[in-house]
C-alpha cells in the first residue's frame, strides 16, 4: 500500500495520541537549532562553561554566547550577552573569572568576566586579532596565536603593512611555490605565530608580546581548523609545546606535523620533539603532574587518514612509548583523568563515535560510552563531561558519574526547539559486502511512519572518502531532513570508512570505484530485503565530496538503478582535479604518486571516461570558494549532462566553500534538493 506523505502524517498525528499534530523536521529547524560547544570544567570540578550558538537569520550567521552550568544538575545560566561572538572559554586558576575571545572592541581580543556575572573586562589590546589562547597554570601569562609577518619584529609593523596593502591601488599578488590557496582563501606572507603575554592581576601588562614560535616558518596553530588544542603550556609555565608543519615547497605534499618545545620568555632554543617521525604528530596534552606529554601520532607520511596512535613522552628522559598499541581505533581527541592514571579518548567505532578510558600503565582500553557521537570531552577533579548527539538528538552535554553509572544529561536546549517535531526512528543493519566482509549501514524511517506503507529512498553517500555517515546529528548532511520530507534515508559505511579498523579504512586507497561501489550495491539490496517499507522502485542517490565523486561514478557504472542523482562538490575529472586542488598529499597517496608519474591509477576510476553511459537525471551543486574540489569540476559534470541531453540542474553558490555554511544558503540548498527528489520520487 502506498500513501502520500501528507496523508501518512495526518494519520500519525490523529492516531498516535499526540495532543497536537507533530510537524516534520525541516532544514529550517536544522539551521535554527542551538549548537552546544565543547565543555570546559572548572578546576574544582563543580561547574562547566561552554558556548551556545544560536542562529541570527537576519544577519545570516551564527552567534555565540557563554553559558555556565553546575555539574551536579543545578543552575544553568547565560554568562555573556553581547552582539559580538564570545568563544573559547577558559577558567582562571582561582576560578573567579572566565576568559574568552570577543570582538567587542572591533577586533578579536581576550576578555574576562567574573563567574558571578557582571560586566566583562578587556584583557588584551593588541593591534592585530587574536586567533586563540591559553592561560598558564599559575595565571601569570597568556599564550596567544596571532597572524604576523615573519620580518616584523613588532605587531605594529604587521598592522601598518596590512593598512598599506588595503590602501594600495594594485591588487596583484605573486607566488613562488604552490599552496597558493587553501580550503577557501588565498594565502599571504603572514603566518599564525605563538606569543606570550604576561598578566598583571589578570590583565595584559601592555608590553610587547614575546614571540614563542620564532624559529619555525609555520602556521601555529595549523590551517584551516587548528586551535588551541595544538599547543600546551608546561606545569611551571616556562615552556610551550606546539604543533607545526614547516611552510616550504614540500608543504602541499606533506602531512609531517611535528611537536616543538620553546621557552615562553623567548630566551632559548626551539626543539623538535618528534623529528624522527616523518608523519603527523599533534594535540599535545600534559599529564596532571606535568611530567609527561601525551599526543596523537600517525606512522605513515602523506596519509591523512592513517590511524592516530596515542604516544606518551617522559619530559625528563625523552623516552616515548605507544599506549594501547593493539587498539585498532583512531582517536580524535584525548584528555587525562584527574589523577593521570587514565586517558579518555573518543574515536569512530562501528558507526558511532564512542568514548574510551585507557589505562596509562597497562594500555588496556575500556569502552565507556557505546552509542551516539561523542564530539568533545573534558575532565577535571574527578569529573567527566562530554558533548554527545545521535541521529535523533542534537548535541547536548552529559555527565559521566565516577561510579560508572549511566550518563546523565546536563543540558536540554533542543527540547523546546524540537517540541512537537517528529524525528524518524533509525536502525543499524549489517550485510555481507565486498570480499564477503561484514559492512554496516543505517536506515532512518520517515516521520509519520506507518506500517504497511512503502516509502521512497534517499540513498546518502558519505565523503572523505575515509569518513562515516553514522549515528550522528549532522548539521549539514542530516538524514532527518529527508525523513521529514517523507523519504526513508539509507546510508552505508562502505570499504574505506572509519571506525572499523585501519585495514578497512586503508582498503579504499587506489580503489575508489571498486569495492566501495560493490558495498553500495550490496548494501542497498540488503536494505530493501531487510526493510519492507523501502520502495526500491523509487530511489535517488546523493553525495558530496567523495560522495559526489561516487554519484558521478554511479552515473556511468550503475546507470540504470536510480531515478535521480544529486552531486555536491564531486570529482568529475581526476586529471584536472590533481592539477587544481591544493592538498596534493591526498591524491598522491590515493593514487600512488602524482598524475604525470602514474596516470593509469587516476584514470582507472575517472568519471569523465564514462560520460557516454550517463542517463540518469542529476542535480549538480558547487561553491565558488571550494578550493579542495574546484568549481570547474561541477561545471564539467553539468556540461556533460547538458550536452548529452540528460535532465539536469546546476546550483551555484558564489560565497560558499566545500560546505554550505550560511543559514539562508543551507535552507535554499535543502529546498532545491528536496524539490529535485520529489520531482522524481513522488508517487503520481
Amino acid at each position: 500500500m502506498r500513501l502520500t506523505f501528507q496523508v501518512a502524517l495526518l494519520l500519525f498525528g490523529c492516531c498516535s495520541g499526540h495532543s497536537t499534530l507533530a510537524e516534520p523536521f525541516t532544514a529550517d529547524h536544522l539551521v535554527r537549532l542551538d549548537r552546544i560547544g565543547a565543555p570546559v570544567i572548572s578546576p574544582d570540578g563543580n561547574q562547566v562553561v561552554f558556548t551556545k550558538r544560536n542562529t541570527d537569520m537576519d544577519a545570516d550567521k551564527g552567534r555565540y554566547d557563554l553559558w555556565l552550568a553546575d555539574i551536579d544538575g543545578g543552575l544553568i545560566r547565560q554568562l555573556t550577552r553581547h552582539e559580538s561572538n564570545e568563544t573559547d572559554p577558559a577558567w582562571s586558576p582561582d576560578q573567579t573569572h572566565i576568559y574568552f575571545l570577543s570582538s567587542r572592541s572591533e577586533s578579536s581580543q581576550v576578555w574576562r568576566i567574573e563567574v558571578d556575572g557582571g560586566e566583562a573586562t578587556q584583557v588584551t589590546e593588541l593591534p592585530v586579532d587574536i586567533g586563540s589562547f591559553k592561560i598558564a597554570a599559575d595565571g601569570d601569562r597568556l599564550i596567544v596565536s596571532l597572524q604576523a609577518y615573519l620580518d616584523c619584529e613588532e605587531l605594529a609593523c604587521t598592522a601598518a603593512r596590512d593598512k598599506e596593502l588595503d590602501e594600495s591601488p594594485t591588487t596583484g599578488v605573486t607566488y613562488d611555490q604552490i599552496f597558493m590557496r587553501h580550503w577557501d582563501h588565498w594565502l599571504t606572507d603572514k603566518r599564525s605565530r605563538l606569543y606570550s603575554i604576561p598578566l598583571n592581576e589578570g590583565i595584559a601588562s601592555g608590553r610587547e608580546p614575546i614571540l614563542v614560535s620564532k624559529e619555525v616558518n609555520a602556521d601555529v596553530p595549523s590551517r584551516v581548523w587548528g586551535g588551541n588544542e595544538e599547543y600546551a603550556i608546561s606545569a611551571d609555565g616556562a615552556t610551550a609545546y606546539f604543533v607545526a608543519r614547516i611552510r616550504d615547497a614540500a608543504e602541499p605534499i606533506s602531512t609531517n606535523f611535528d611537536i616543538y618545545s620553546a621557552p615562553v620568555n623567548g630566551d632559548g632554543p626551539t626543539i623538535n620533539l618528534t623529528e624522527e617521525n616523518p608523519a603527523w604528530d599533534t594535540q599535545p596534552v600534559l599529564s596532571p603532574d606535568g611530567n609527561s606529554l601525551a599526543y596523537l601520532s600517525m606512522a605513515r607520511p602523506g596519509f591523512e587518514a592513517d590511524r592516530f596512535r596515542i604516544m606518551i613522552r617522559d619530559l625528563e628522559s625523552g623516552d616515548t612509548r605507544e599506549l594501547a598499541a593493539d587498539w585498532d581505533r583512531s582517536p580524535s581527541s584525548i584528555v587525562f583523568s584527574h589523577d593521570g592514571a587514565s586517558i579518555y579518548a573518543n574515536a569512530a567505532d562501528l558507526g558511532n563515535k564512542t568514548l574510551w578510558r585507557i589505562n596509562v600503565a597497562s594500555g588496556l582500553p575500556d569502552k565507556i560510552v557505546e552509542h551516539g557521537y561523542v564530539s568533545a570531552i573534558d575532565s577535571a577533579a574527578g569529573r567527566l563531561v562530554i558533548a554527545r548527539d545521535d541521529l535523533k538528538s542534537p548535541s547536548e552535554l552529559f555527565v559521566l558519574p565516577a561510579d560508572g553509572a549511566e550518563l546523565r544529561q546536563l543540558t536540554h536546549f533542543s527540547d523546546a526547539q524540537l517540541k512537537n517535531v517528529e524525528m524518524g526512528d533509525y536502525e543499524q543493519f549489517t550485510f555481507k559486502g565486498a570480499n564477503d566482509e561484514t559492512v554496516y549501514g543505517y536506515v532512518v524511517k520517515p516521520a509519520g511512519f506507518e506500517e504497511g506503507t512503502q516509502y521512497p529512498v534517499a540513498f546518502l553517500i558519505h565523503g572523505g572518502p575515509q569518513g562515516s555517515f553514522g549515528n550522528h546529528f549532522h548539521y549539514r548532511w542530516n538524514p532527518q531532513t529527508y525523513a521529514g520530507q517523507g523519504f526513508a534515508a539509507v546510508f552505508i559505511d562502505f570499504h574505506g570508512s572509519t571506525g572499523y579498523g585501519q585495514e578497512f579504512t586503508d582498503s579504499i586507497s587506489g580503489d575508489w570505484g571498486g569495492n566501495p561501489l560493490s558495498d553500495l550495491q550490496l548494501g542497498l539490496k540488503a536494505a530493501l530485503e531487510q526493510f519492507d517499507f523501502l520502495d526500491g522502485n523509487r530511489t535517488c542517490a546523493l553525495g558530496a565530496s567523495y560522495g559526489g565523486f561516487m554519484v558521478n561514478w554511479i552515473a556511468g557504472n550503475w546507470p540504470d538503478r536510480f531515478d535521480c542523482l544529486v552531486n555536491h562538490d564531486g570529482v568529475f575529472d581526476q586529471r584536472m582535479m590533481y592539477y587544481a586542488t591544493e592538498e596534493l598529499w591526498f591524491p598522491e597517496w590515493e593514487n600512488d604518486g602524482p598524475y604525470y608519474a602514474n596516470p593509469k591509477n587516476y584514470e582507472k576510476y575517472n568519471p569523465v571516461n564514462h560520460v557516454d553511459r550517463w542517463q540518469t537525471p542529476m542535480f549538480v551543486i558547487h561553491g565558488q570558494l571550494d578550493y579542495r574540489i574546484p568549481v570547474s569540476q561541477g561545471i564539467g559534470a553539468f556540461t556533460a549532462l547538458q550536452r548529452r541531453g540528460i535532465e539536469s540542474r546546476f546550483l551555484y553558490f558564489p560565497d560558499e566553500n566545500h560546505w554550505v555554511l550560511k543559514p539562508h544558503n543551507s535552507v535554499q540548498w535543502h529546498n532545491e534538493v528536496n524539490q529535485w527528489l520529489h520531482k522524481f520520487l513522488d508517487d503520481d
